[in-house]
């Protein structure tokens, strides 16, 4: 069986290798190279500046909705100068649309920003290069996903121009807000349009996800056993199957909002008043929207995550000289929380008034997945106990992760417990947890991965100092801006309300929220350290050597030049796994996966 498989590689991989020399013997030409590209390298480009500017205009509407939360009813220059007389009249933002900017900002984020440019970017560069082929198994298809994704960023941000105003009923669209184009303005064209944004971009999620899992089972070189795999592989494959599995359901889940909103179907409406005028429709239910919604949400969470985490891995290994700690363990808590994330879905529906029992499975099962969580947490720092460790930009953001990841998770505990949950349901707990768990969490992986990889993608150095700069800016006003939204959380303040000004209560509180919005643009600002740091060193950093990091991973055996096909003449031909770093017995403290193995050494991916 193992010749047979490993005789099928290798013609896969003769046709991948004359398929390369064929597109060197055309010439190419600049739409075919840089716009239709299908090169999985130029697409991951694609994906990340994209994902760039998109989290330019996320980041914007949040200080936008921040200045209202903070000083509400005070007028902003900015306010006006950004959304016009209609929706900033006097530099004071419209209620409608701060509903509005929170939907768009929480959509962008979750799906253009951490699921399409993490996954996007890193799994399309490193699939092919780590795993030794000379491309994504369709590059058809890869380019396809890129471009569906681009239109239905297009959409998302066309709708923010329309009359009645983008989508407004928060990320999660719950009808019937956002089943009845009557109720609300934000629930006309703008939410046809952010439907229809989703639904593309679910296709591009698809066909992405499709051609990462056959890259990676049928394109590997000769000699990477899926035990030689770096950890970024395993999390870009688990990822790829939990979004195919998972998408679907979100693409049903739009379909029947659709047809409730113009076909009068009533899946998830009844019983419902206008106005005092009782509409025809009967019969439906939004709970089952909550529950298709919420099928796909919670895998979401670690579709946003484990390329995170897979990125940590191989910066951490690399930049503490030191094997990871317990590799095998650390792809069976990938594989576990691939799992167990989708039988926790419930745990964001205990105030539906679901069965006490049925809620009691749920709280066991999303307790049950803090344990390879955990697994991962104590691996990450026991990589780097006593190790010699580098501390390049990319190793602080990945060290940053660890933090934020565990943070976020023992918030997630509370939430977890039922009798603890309906306390803070709906309040800014919830909205710190899932900010620092996931937002944090994937935007550090996502950093560390820009820095990490940058010279392989544009085969320049990013600057170093200002990198540091950017990683304490944004470590600290991060932590500056979420932290205290727990205590807020805990004394009752509803999310995604325009003012509480109404509520006596929480008038000793206003001070925390001008503390977060203080934070949150110094954050905003170190993100121009970045931006600057980035676009600059596309185009003026120092040249980028072989391999910068002294790095295991094939990636670092190509040229330092974007060529077709990855590898001139033959495929690499691999002999161990990753992580051998700082091994006895060996001149350099790294040790590249293409060194043929000395007699008695031991291979650590298969031991």
């Amino acid at each position: 069986m193992g010749t047979k498989h490993t005789a099928t590689l290798e013609h896969e991989h003769a046709l991948h290798h004359e398929h390369a020399h064929d597109h060197d013997d055309h010439h190419e030409t600049f739409v075919s190279k840089y716009i239709f590209s299908h090169d999985h390298k130029m697409i991951s480009r694609q994906f990340l500046i994209t994902a760039v500017v998109m989290a330019v205009v996320a980041m914007t509407m949040s200080i936008i909705f921040r200045l209202q939360l903070a000083w509400p009813g005070e007028k902003f220059a900015f306010i006006n100068a950004v959304l016009g007389d209609k929706w900033g009249k006097d530099g004071i933002l419209d209620p409608n649309m701060y509903l509005a900017l929170v939907t768009i900002h929480g959509t962008i984020m979750v799906f253009m920003v951490l699921t399409a440019g993490l996954s996007g970017t890193f799994a399309n560069l490193l699939i092919p290069y780590q795993v030794g082929a000379r491309d994504m198994a369709s590059g058809f298809l890869n380019m396809l996903s890129y471009w569906f994704f681009f239109v239905s960023s297009c959409i998302m941000l066309g709708s923010c121009f329309i009359d009645d105003g983008p989508a407004s009923a928060g990320w999660t669209v719950y009808p019937p807000l956002s089943a009845l184009p009557e109720s609300i303005p934000g629930s006309k064209l703008g939410m046809t349009m952010w439907l229809v944004s989703m639904a593309i971009f679910i296709i591009s999620s698809l066909l992405a996800g499709l051609n990462y899992i056959i890259t990676v089972i049928n394109l590997r070189t000769k000699g990477m056993s899926m035990t030689r795999l770096p950890l970024t592989v395993w999390a870009f494959l688990v990822t790829a199957i939990l979004g195919v599995l998972s998408f679907p359901v979100l693409f049903s889940c739009a379909l029947l909002l659709i047809f409730d909103r113009s076909m009068g179907t009533s899946f998830y409406l009844s019983d419902i008043y206008i106005g005092g005028r009782p509409l025809d429709n009967a019969g439906g239910s939004p709970v089952l929207f909550e529950h298709l919604f919420w099928f796909l949400g919670h895998p979401e969470v670690y579709i946003v995550l484990l390329p995170a985490l897979g990125i940590t891995s191989e910066v951490i290994a690399t930049m503490a000289r030191k094997p990871i700690f317990g590799y095998r363990a650390m792809i069976g808590s990938i594989l576990a929380i691939g799992f167990l994330s989708f039988i926790v879905w419930g745990h964001h529906m205990f105030m539906t008034g679901m069965n006490p029992f049925l809620g009691s499975v749920f709280v066991f099962t999303t307790l049950l997945i803090a344990i390879p969580s955990a697994v991962k947490a104590f691996n990450y720092i026991t990589t780097l106990w006593k190790g010699n460790i580098q501390y390049s930009p990319a190793m602080m953001f990945s060290i940053g992760l660890v933090s934020s990841f565990i943070t976020g998770g023992v918030t997630g505990i509370i939430l977890a417990d039922s009798a603890l949950d309906i306390h803070v349901h709906d309040t800014y707990f919830v909205v710190a947890h899932f900010h620092i768990v996931m937002g944090l969490s994937a935007i550090f992986g996502m950093f560390a991965g820009v820095y990490h990889w940058f010279p392989k993608m544009f085969l320049r150095m990013m600057n170093k100092k200002l990198g540091y700069l950017h990683f304490w800016i944004t470590f600290i006003s991060a932590y500056g801006v979420f932290f205290p939204m727990h205590f807020i959380g805990l004394a009752g303040v509803p999310r995604r309300y325009y003012t509480n000004s109404e509520f006596p209560m929480f008038d000793n509180l206003v001070d925390i929220n001008e503390l977060d919005t203080i934070f949150a643009i110094i954050g905003a600002l170190g993100q121009v350290v970045f931006l600057f740091n980035f676009f600059y060193s596309i185009f003026r950093g120092e040249k980028a050597p072989q391999n910068p990091w002294n790095s295991n991973s094939l990636e670092w055996t190509t040229p330092m030049a974007n060529i077709h096909g990855n590898w001139p003449g033959k495929l690499p031909v691999v002999h161990r796994w990753a992580y051998d770093y700082s091994k006895p017995g060996h001149e350099q403290d790294f040790v590249p996966q293409t060194v043929p193995l000395a007699e008695g050494e031991h291979d650590g991916g298969e031991h």
